[in-house]
């Protein structure tokens, strides 16, 4: 039985909801069961240096927890001393999101995805990734209406769910107190029905390719609602 009486293959309630910032050209504020992340995207008319003449879009995105995110207050980050915990979960928000992005027909322009989470109950970056896209989309979408862009760069929501083995099962979507008991905890990022990034660990039991394949079902289900969702308050969002 997992601790909060879901199936093993039932996600905890989701819920995206846009246009939570004002200033932002892109905005959401999404809940996956008691984790909530506040997603912003930014335009940003030139590209990175390094891109300079290529006629390449880039996206990248920044990560961080408030203080209180967490049962006990964490020090505040500064860019300047953010920890490897942090990095290295922001360069994974940016690799999935520009998976799902045609970066020819972005042009050669920035736009960046900010991740803050507000409350941490597992998932964040999960969260951050499903979020970060819809955000992404309101901001393509002012892009489109603009007519700075004539093809639409994104190609097909991005979205992340987590998987373990709790108590032997495979199950879908950890929250904190599976996975922190988890014998086996793993992220699969999808675009569609292909794999952006995996990451899967043995902490505390191997796993064999049997239940391997099993997380996977599991998460390409819950990665197909994700999709549902992301789409669905793209679609009613305002521009």
């Amino acid at each position: 039985m997992r601790p909060s009486g879901r199936a093993n293959d039932e996600m905890r309630e989701v819920s995206i909801e846009t246009g939570v910032n004002a200033h932002a050209e892109g905005s959401c504020l999404i809940r996956v069961g008691r984790t909530q992340v506040i997603c912003t995207a930014t335009l940003e008319e030139k590209a990175p240096s390094f891109l300079k003449g290529s006629g390449l879009g880039w996206v990248t995105a920044e990560y961080g927890m408030l203080p209180r995110a967490t049962n006990t207050r964490m020090r505040r980050e500064a860019k300047t001393s953010q920890g490897g915990r942090t990095q290295e979960i922001q360069r994974l928000i940016g690799r999935a999101l520009r998976a799902g992005v045609d970066r020819v027909a972005l042009g050669e322009r920035q736009i960046v995805v900010d991740c803050d989470v507000i409350q941490a109950d597992g998932g964040t970056r999960c969260a951050s990734i499903t979020g970060g896209w819809v955000a992404l989309r309101l901001a393509v979408n002012r892009l489109m209406k603009a007519g700075l862009v004539t093809a639409d760069p994104l190609v097909t929501p991005v979205s992340a769910v987590s998987c373990g083995i709790y108590a032997g099962q495979p199950v879908l979507d950890l929250d904190y107190p599976e996975d922190s008991e988890a014998g086996v905890d793993g992220n699969f990022i999808l675009c569609g029905d292909r794999m952006v990034e995996v990451q899967m660990s043995a902490e505390g039991a191997t796993f064999s390719r049997d239940e391997m394949g099993k997380l996977l079902d599991l998460a390409e289900a819950g990665c197909a609602r994700l999709s549902e969702i992301q789409l669905e308050a793209a679609k009613n969002a305002s521009v």
